[in-house]
């Protein structure tokens, strides 16, 4: 009991946030009659939040090293203009018209970081500007009107499914999918905690680590499960699994994410240690550039449209999403899987909320009063820690 308790205590933002959406999950299950967890409605919380999440990703880092990025919504939907010129009025290949779109978010991205890396004009001023710019660009563009309809192609990156066998009405590759990786995620923390072991650093329990790999095998085949009593596997889960593992090895394993890190704990320190601050801030914001493209790409395929309209507060969503997962408005703390949790957090609020009949402006307010209540719990444990 003493070593649960300890794990919780040095934990508590993670599974603090896993239990809340554990709980609202089971609350909206009871309150809608059984709707929510119905395969074809966790289907569509995948492909609703899909981009929240990606930018989700990119977000948390940024605010990792103490920084804030406002624009992100409107460099989506500049990049979805961009990428509908290219696809629908040059014709040119979606293949093509995706990286050039690529590029353009990274070249972003350079432009705000060079200002706040090198210039030190603050992240809030130069993204705040970015998200004016970029908005009046998109409709620029796009001349105040829609530009549709995308190639099928293109549009298959939100809503397309993974070919899939069927059997007795269920997808076999989506259950084979979970089962693989069941396998791979305990093949993975068995080296783990023999690597820890074998350096002399503190394991759970024999029992603990038992129930913690049950507990996730048990979630991650219900959950392919699910997905296969359904159409299987959306493509854009495909992304989302490889870009979450990416940027999670990236800060726990790389030096990279190590200084990215030790950049948001203290800059000067950093910077004594050898850390090049400027160019870990400047490459912190490409990255941030990329994804944003990279929603703008996954939400003008959803909508089949560019739309002057498209990324309308995907940044409040992304950075709501960031706090909520345990990321600290300070700088220095924070996951990728926490943003993650936080944006399936927003996601199934407003899901759920839609779902009983709640107006947008109740939900509107439930979303503040959880992010302000994140924050609040932030802060209360990080003064009980110093005290």
């Amino acid at each position: 009991m003493e070593m649960i308790t300890k794990l919780f205590k040095n934990n508590i933002r993670q599974y603090g946030m896993i239990i809340a959406l554990v709980v609202i999950m089971l609350l909206f299950e009871v309150l809608t009659g059984g709707l929510l967890l119905k395969p074809i409605n966790i289907t569509n919380l995948i492909l609703q939040n899909s981009y929240i999440l990606v930018l989700a990703i990119g977000m948390v880092l940024v605010i990792i090293t103490g920084h804030i990025d406002l624009s992100v919504g409107s460099i989506a939907a500049f990049v979805g203009a961009v990428a509908a010129i290219m696809m629908v009025d040059w014709q040119l290949p979606a293949w093509l018209a995706v990286i050039a779109s690529l590029l353009v978010g990274a070249l972003i991205g350079a432009w705000q970081g060079f200002w706040i890396a090198y210039v030190r004009i603050p992240a809030f001023i130069v993204t705040l500007a970015g998200m004016l710019l970029f908005r009046g660009l998109t409709m620029i563009v796009l001349e105040g009107q829609s530009i549709s309809p995308f190639p099928g192609g293109f549009q298959k990156i939100s809503s397309g499914f993974l070919a899939d066998i069927q059997f007795s009405g269920f997808g076999l590759v989506s259950i084979i999918v979970g089962l693989v990786l069941t396998v791979w995620y305990i093949v993975n923390e068995l080296r783990e905690r023999r690597s820890q072991r074998k350096y002399g650093f503190e394991v759970v329990s024999q029992g603990l680590f038992l129930l913690k790999l049950i507990v996730v095998a048990v979630v991650t085949n219900l959950f392919t499960f699910v997905l296969a009593s359904y159409a299987g596997i959306p493509n854009i889960l495909v992304l989302l699994f490889v870009l979450i593992v990416v940027y999670s090895f990236v800060m726990n394993r790389t030096v990279m994410g190590r200084h990215v890190y030790a950049l948001g704990g203290n800059e000067k320190a950093a910077g004594l240690s050898g850390v090049k601050t400027k160019k870990v801030t400047f490459w912190v914001f490409v990255n941030m550039g990329t994804l944003a493209a990279v929603s703008g790409l996954i939400f003008a395929a959803r909508l089949n449209a560019a739309t002057p309209r498209a990324g309308t507060n995907f940044e409040l969503d992304a950075i709501a999403a960031c706090f909520i997962g345990g990321a600290s408005a300070s700088g220095g703390i924070g996951t990728v899987f926490g943003a993650i949790i936080g944006g399936l957090v927003m996601g199934v609020l407003n899901n759920g909320m839609s779902l009983i009949g709640l107006g947008i402006d109740w939900q509107q307010g439930i979303k503040g009063l959880v992010l302000l209540l994140a924050v609040a719990f932030d802060i209360y444990n990080k003064n009980k820690r110093s005290a």
